[in-house]
């Protein structure tokens, strides 16, 4: 194995983790999901260790891992009575409200693509290249994510 994986986790996992954890709002999801795409670049790393950014390769696959997690986790809710019976959302009080929560008001796709643009300053285009899907589905997630967020945060403002 290459020097340079080793080098390449101990300098980017940590901040892999809290990227996946302001997205997901779960810091043991989080670190499941980095630890998947770690993999996924090891079996790969002769390749991908060509690519200009790895980290960006890795960080792609967990952002995608995430969702798809999240989406899984979605639809056993549903089909599942037991579990969708014993589900509770509280709304936000707006004292209580602060960004990781305001955050986890908004559906993961919108979240995504908000943390990435505003938290790891990637453009648009980037985040469409991460998340595998068209620049105008970026712009259009960030806008009702900002708009969503806007909404929730100006609650706590208000007296």
């Amino acid at each position: 194995m290459d020097a340079e994986l080793p080098d390449l986790y101990a300098a980017t996992s940590a901040r892999l983790v809290g990227l996946l954890t302001a997205m997901g709002g779960s810091a043991e999801d989080a670190e499941e999901v980095c630890q998947e795409a770690w993999a996924r670049l090891v079996v790969r790393w002769d390749r991908v260790k060509r690519y200009e950014d790895p980290e960006a390769w890795v960080r792609g696959v967990a952002v995608r891992l995430l969702i798809s997690r999240r989406r899984r986790r979605s639809v056993a809710t549903r089909f599942l009575p037991v579990l969708a019976s014993r589900a509770v959302v509280a709304e936000p009080s707006a004292s209580a409200v602060d960004l990781s929560a305001a955050l986890a008001l908004l559906p993961l796709e919108q979240r995504a693509v908000v943390v990435l643009h505003h938290a790891l300053d990637l453009p648009v285009d980037e985040v469409a290249r991460i998340l595998q899907v068209p620049v105008g589905t970026v712009k259009s997630r960030l806008s009702r994510g900002r708009a969503a967020l806007a909404a929730v945060l100006s609650e706590q403002v208000t007296p």
